[in-house]
């Protein structure tokens, strides 16, 4: 007990002048300051004596996180400047030993990064990733984790690149883990395309020399030749093809055409001997982005894969039917003959495939009730929906005879929070199945749509 008193003892003397300065310039009374100094020494007590668990280094690292917001705002407000002896410091020193000490405890990993995050020490951050990955590399959230911190914090797609490759290495069999990295290559390719678009880079050059009338006899004015930057300095038109070419083969090059998500999707496939539903969640990820230029190549491969390996499962018939909409404005003139190839898609593999047929018809009314909802929508187009709708609900009626199935949906709808979509569902539920007790006394309300 005796060596715990007096690590505890070493530690609580460093900080004596820093106390002494924040009472000095009245930043804390001498009252608040004993308070501090005893609360210090009883976290140091418990933290150097044996026993100690990670939530005891948790609620110290905490108290001083406070600690540190108040003398900020207490400095600001009065206008003193006041030397920081240890300020964040003494923070990253006590989760610095809480790691070293429960090198398992993932929650105080966690509070150590997102302190080192809020901090904006990226040197220090980088080192607990080094450390933390070392000792947790079958972690996948912890992959993840680093991934995103290197590409949205530190714009460096490549290391972003290196920690899912690696943490795929480790982590092969995890799921997640694949999509995400999918992911992170499509949010890459969409951030580039936004760029060239804001840039003009992603439309063809046009000759910027105007036409003029320099020939013409009867002009009321002399038209002057323009003169360019290029025509004064020729070298500039030879830089600028260098640009065109550059740009050329940025736009080929596999990060951009969607070759590294495709090649990611077929050894995730693969490693999960061709999962319908791992295709199914893959096809869902890249469908959030519809704005992408190799969105409908990726597409196509994932149910060109499906299709394949999976023909007749429920994930390759939502795919199909899903495709067409993908990417599609509901109030373009597209959007008409893509609902009218998806319906297609639905009742062909629905003839083909009975057994998947209400299984089916529910992914259907999800997919097609928000549409009904854009109070742009053209009213052929928004009659045709609510046509379908209820055709597909009178097909779940003869499904079950008693509501179950749709009852079932609304609680879906409502556990997502679609409340919009569970409402419109019951309308038409309790003007069919008036007798079923459980439809009706559902909380939502809602004229049926004509």
């Amino acid at each position: 007990m005796a060596g715990a008193s007096d690590k505890a003892r070493f530690y609580l003397e460093q900080s004596v002048p820093e106390l002494q300065d924040l009472e000095k310039k009245k930043i804390f009374t001498k009252e608040e300051i004993s308070s501090i100094a005893r609360k210090r020494s009883d976290f140091e007590h418990i933290l150097n004596a044996r026993g100690s668990k990670p939530s005891d280094y948790a609620r110290y690292a905490q108290f001083e996180m406070n600690l540190e917001a108040l003398r900020r705002k207490r400095v600001k407000r009065m206008g003193v400047k006041s030397k920081n002896y240890t300020g964040s410091r003494r923070i990253f020193f006590v989760l610095d030993r809480g790691t070293r000490k429960f090198q398992g405890d993932l929650g105080l990993w966690m509070q150590y990064i997102d302190f080192a995050k809020k901090e904006k020490s990226y040197k220090k951050l980088g080192q607990i990733f080094s450390t933390v990955l070392r000792l947790h590399p079958t972690k996948p959230e912890l992959w993840i984790y680093a991934a995103h911190y290197a590409m949205d914090m530190q714009a460096d797609m490549t290391m972003a690149r290196t920690y899912m490759q690696r943490g795929l290495r480790f982590c092969k069999r995890s799921k997640k883990l694949w999509l995400e990295y999918a992911k992170l290559e499509m949010i890459y390719v969409a951030k580039v395309a936004a760029r060239q678009q804001i840039l003009g880079l992603d439309e063809p050059k046009t000759s910027k020399t105007p036409e003029t009338d320099l020939d013409e006899p009867d002009a009321d004015q002399i038209v002057l030749p323009v003169i360019t930057a290029e025509d004064v300095n020729p070298v500039l038109a030879n830089d600028e093809s260098v640009d065109s070419i550059a740009l050329q083969k940025l736009a080929s090059s596999p990060a951009l055409t969607g070759a590294i998500p495709i090649a990611a999707f077929d050894a995730a496939m693969k490693e999960f001997d061709n999962d319908a539903e791992m295709g199914r969640e893959f096809f869902d990820m890249c469908a959030e982005f519809d704005q992408t230029p190799p969105l409908r190549n990726l597409l196509l491969h994932v149910m060109h894969t499906l299709e394949t390996t999976r023909p007749k499962s429920l994930a390759c018939a939502s795919c199909h039917f899903r495709s067409p909409l993908v990417g599609i404005d509901p109030t373009s003139a597209e959007f008409p003959p893509a609902l009218a190839q998806s319906l297609h898609s639905l009742k062909q593999s629905s003839d083909e495939c009975p057994e998947i047929r209400i299984d089916l018809t529910k992914q259907a009314l999800l997919v097609f009730c928000p549409l009904t909802r854009d109070q742009n929508l053209d009213e052929g187009v928004r009659r045709a929906l609510f046509a379908t709708i209820r055709q597909y609900l009178e097909r779940l009626k003869d499904a079950s005879g008693d509501g179950e199935a749709v009852f079932d949906m609304i609680q879906r709808l409502l556990e997502g929070e679609r409340l919009d979509d569970a409402r419109l569902l019951t309308s038409y539920a309790k003007k069919w199945w008036s007798t079923d007790h459980r439809l009706q006394e559902l909380p939502l309300a809602a004229e049926p749509a004509s």
